[in-house]
């Protein structure tokens, strides 16, 4: 257990604050496919009715979340009046905001969120849809709330023409694309996303899942769902590793990019592995200017949940030592089973001060939150 500076009581109110919690990952849900209706045209609405979204999934039976873990949730996430876990305000309130002391919170709506969606003119409706849904169900009520903006990300200019319409809203606190797209994502496909976001000083946030088609394993789809959640962290591997190598931090230097729920104890081995490539056959990248290494440190920020959790926690003491205590921020998945206390999560050995930056003084930074 990391330091004890404040937590919810039994009764799930708050208990003293000393610390605000700045919470990088909070997903927010419909209540029904419903609540988009009066943001979609006729057009789309009639066309989802009818037609339905349509993602490429390596199931038939759709999203791989355990039967004992519906949506992936915590059992105590589901409203009294109904709906999914986190659609409910007044439940993410009480059961969270309040409960721990956050100050921001940065929502990255999954599921039929228009990201993924084969119809690419149905994808860029949904995501519309989507960032109005928030601000007037989440954002708008609540200010604690910060938006991810959603775009249809295999259409760059698409999705660069989302930003522009609401870049410069300060209910939004990152571009929220997932980890399992088409192709590798610093392909030059998805460089108007980065330029946009880049002009507006927004973070891209990348959240693992995502339903290109493609498996997380390089030799096709795994047998279990502890394969799945294991290789999250090799789908963000392959983000950072073609964000470098693409050039897309030489060509938008001032790009901060977050990995969402990845885990974090990969990225020294996949800083090392590049550079030894690097030195060896820099001849074929001239475009880069620097080591691989030194981009991820200037570029990529890891939220810390779900937490590394080896026998003797020392050992991640060393590996957030290395990635840097500036680049790490805390996040807390609710209202998902996984979900990381801001108070417990931590090993001991994290001092208060580097608790402090974790928690509270990273995620405002990047977030656009001073």
């Amino acid at each position: 257990m990391g330091p004890a500076i404040t937590t919810a009581n039994g009764k799930g109110s708050a208990a003293p604050n000393r610390l605000a919690v700045i919470d990088g990952d909070i997903h927010p849900a419909v209540r029904s496919m419903a609540d988009f209706k009066p943001y979609l045209s006729k057009r789309w609405w009639d066309h989802y009715e009818t037609y339905g979204m349509r993602r490429k999934h390596g199931s038939s039976n759709g999203e791989p979340y355990p039967k004992s873990a519906p949506l992936a949730c915590r059992r105590d996430a589901w409203p009294e009046e109904g709906g999914r876990p986190g659609s409910s305000l007044r439940l993410m309130q009480e059961q969270h905001l309040d409960a721990y002391g956050v100050e921001h919170g940065i929502l990255g709506p999954l599921g039929n969120t228009g990201q993924g969606e084969m119809n690419l003119e149905l994808s860029a409706a949904m995501c519309s849809a989507t960032n109005d849904w928030q601000r007037d169900t989440f954002t708008r009520p609540e200010k604690r709330l910060k938006g991810g903006l959603v775009v249809p990300y295999e259409d760059g200019v698409a999705s660069a023409k989302e930003i522009e319409r609401c870049g410069a809203d300060t209910d939004f606190g990152q571009v929220f694309l997932l980890t399992r797209s088409s192709e590798p994502l610093g392909s030059r496909r998805y460089w108007p996303i980065y330029e946009a976001a880049e002009r507006y000083n927004l973070p891209i946030g990348f959240h693992v899942f995502g339903t290109s088609g493609h498996p997380v394993s390089g030799a096709g789809w795994p047998s279990y769902y502890i394969e799945e959640g294991a290789g999250h962290s090799t789908s963000c591997q392959t983000v950072v590793t073609s964000l470098v190598i693409e050039g897309v931090f030489e060509r938008f230097p001032k790009l901060k990019v977050v990995m969402i729920e990845g885990g974090f104890a990969w990225a020294p081995a996949l800083a090392f592995r590049l550079d030894k490539v690097f030195e060896r056959m820099r001849s074929e990248v001239p475009h880069l200017k620097r080591r691989p290494s030194e981009y991820i440190r200037d570029h990529v920020y890891f939220t810390t949940q779900p937490m590394e959790e080896p026998d003797d926690r020392r050992h991640v003491l060393d590996i957030m030592d290395w990635i840097g205590w500036d680049k790490l921020l805390f996040a807390s998945d609710y209202p998902h089973w996984d979900f990381d206390d801001p108070f417990r999560a931590f090993p001991a050995g994290v001092t208060t001060e580097q608790h402090r930056r974790i928690v509270t003084e990273n995620g405002k930074s990047v977030f656009r939150l001073n």
